[in-house]
């Protein structure tokens, strides 16, 4: 989806930011644009930071800190007996921002709930397709389309979600960004505008930062909203500045014109650690790397093939080189410290001479590929450029010839999930919710064909195994299912895993109230400046 530059100029952003700065304003260097101000469509943590982390709030939110679930836009919630139903209770006086476009005249009631997720699940609902090239990747992947058959409104405060199928899984899905809750009175105003796109560029929520512009490529302004529900916040002005390099980031924090930034160089995490003036926070990441084969083109579509390409690859090598101490080898698409992860997994053999057989075994010969390079840095690859060279040369050693291809980052999440993609996509993921199903279900799953499941890899066993899952309350029964689904990923190699990373934070030293998520969320909820 294209981005579109909004109502600001250079001069104009120039002069807001000289009057911020009167104010208590908070600067985080964002590392790349946002692919748009509706998240639902996306699954980029860039993405989120600028909509739902900053403007939107869910139903459900994650406790700062924790993958513990705390009442969020609803007070309460209760499921069904028979697991078949979830009832939401809503917090009452809850209000929308106000903006330059957009003035409500109610607060936020049930209304507004069914419209936010139905217009997800419903192919024949308005709001299904309103922008081009649109799809919902979330709402597909977690399995929530074909499991949810209606969403009722029981009262103004009041919602019922009616399921086809018990999903022990829905709750923790609830609280991800693509349940960000939206202003059905202003999608209706766009509507009868006929400019229904601009929910995607002109964002309205009830979170606590009200948004006020956007330069393309350059930076996004907010503003506290005062009338927010849980607290207006202390800082006046929050301003992301993208700043995709990540050693400019770095000189801009310890200039002070940013106040956090995220993803250092691993190769400059010493220095930074070793300055006054700066706090540094680290944290092992709920995260994997990974190198994505497209399963349904020929010859990827043999697990002989890939198991022979994953020999050729130096994982060793590479995390030393890209990661430089902040990575460690990946067996498995879960990470060491999720519940379910199966540390029986062998490790990777890099072994080129048995590659090489083993490919000419198959009668793969003379193979050119693509290798897909993001071109942003992520907590899960610090260098993607650098690994997707170090791979290449090692395929180069097999007779594999292999080009590096890259584009913007909003394209490149867009044509890296289509499912005639050529070769093999460097991607990753931080976990959603603690649920393994947020890794096994959402990456891997069929459900995610087309989507997020980037190796288009649709396994009957292991998906079995997670369609079961996802309806099993017995955690000790559902540790067993994604053990077992570990294992076919492992025999099946849709992808060669990569590497888990550590997960470093810098800022300002007089940044306070700053809380580290597990998930890769950053939020500014309560941070301010001494």
């Amino acid at each position: 989806m294209k981005r579109t530059q909004l109502f600001t100029t250079t001069a104009v952003l120039t002069l807001g930011l000289a009057a911020a700065a009167q104010a208590q304003t908070l600067v985080y260097c964002l590392e790349g644009s946002p692919e748009g101000f509706d998240p639902a469509p996306y699954t980029a943590g860039t993405t989120f930071d600028a909509s739902s982390h900053a403007v939107y709030d869910q139903l459900i939110e994650f406790a700062p800190g924790s993958t513990d679930t705390v009442p969020g836009l609803a007070e309460s919630w209760e499921v069904a007996d028979d697991g078949l139903s979830i009832t939401f209770h809503l917090r009452e006086g809850v209000k929308f921002q106000t903006t330059s476009y957009f003035t409500p005249t109610r607060d936020m009631n049930a209304d507004d709930v069914i419209f936010s997720f139905m217009r997800q699940l419903d192919k024949d609902h308005p709001w299904y397709a309103y922008a081009p090239g649109i799809s919902w990747e979330y709402a597909d992947s977690t399995g929530m389309t074909s499991g949810v058959s209606e969403i009722v409104r029981v009262d103004d405060h009041t919602v019922r979600f009616e399921l086809t199928r018990p999903d022990v899984t829905l709750l923790s899905a609830i609280p991800m960004d693509f349940g960000s809750i939206m202003s059905k009175e202003y999608a209706d105003q766009l509507e009868a505008a006929g400019t229904m796109e601009r929910l995607n560029t002109h964002p309205v929520g009830t979170g606590p930062f009200t948004f006020l512009d956007y330069q393309q490529d350059a930076v996004i302004r907010y503003e506290t909203f005062q009338d927010y529900w849980n607290g207006a916040q202390p800082i006046d002005n929050l301003v992301m500045a993208i700043t995709i390099d990540p050693g400019v980031r770095q000189q801009k924090l310890i200039a002070g014109e940013c106040d956090i930034i995220p993803y250092p160089n691993p190769s400059d995490i010493a220095s930074l650690q070793e300055n006054s003036d700066l706090t540094v926070m680290q944290q092992e990441g709920f995260n994997v790397g990974y190198l994505a084969y497209n399963t349904l083109q020929p010859p990827f579509d043999n697990a002989a093939v890939r198991r022979a390409l994953n020999m050729a690859i130096n994982q060793d090598a590479i995390v030393d080189a890209v990661f430089q101490g902040t990575g460690r080898a990946a067996v498995s698409p879960l990470p060491p410290t999720s519940w379910a992860f199966n540390a029986d997994l062998p490790a990777h053999v890099y072994d080129p001479e048995a590659a090489r057989a083993a490919l000419e075994a198959e009668g793969v010969t003379g193979l050119s590929m693509k290798i897909w390079a993001m071109p942003v840095q992520r907590p899960y690859n610090p260098n993607a450029r650098r690994m997707a060279e170090m791979i290449q040369a090692d395929f180069a050693a097999v007779g594999v010839d292999a080009e590096i291809v890259s584009m913007e980052w909003g394209e490149y999440l867009a044509q890296s999930g289509e499912i005639d993609r050529d070769g093999a996509v460097l991607l990753g993921w931080t976990g959603d919710n603690a649920d393994p199903d947020n890794f096994l279900g959402v990456l891997l799953g069929c459900d995610g064909v087309g989507s997020n499941n980037r190796a288009q890899w649709c396994d009957e066993d292991f998906d079995n195994l997670i369609q079961e899952a996802r309806v099993t309350a017995d955690e000790s029964a559902r540790l067993e299912m994604y053990l077992q689904a570990q294992e076919i990923f492992a025999e099946e190699a849709p992808w060669f895993t990569v590497a888990n990373s550590v997960v470093t934070m810098p800022m300002r030293a007089n940044v306070t109230g700053y809380v580290q998520d597990p998930l890769g969320m950053h939020r500014f909820l309560g941070v301010s400046k001494d």
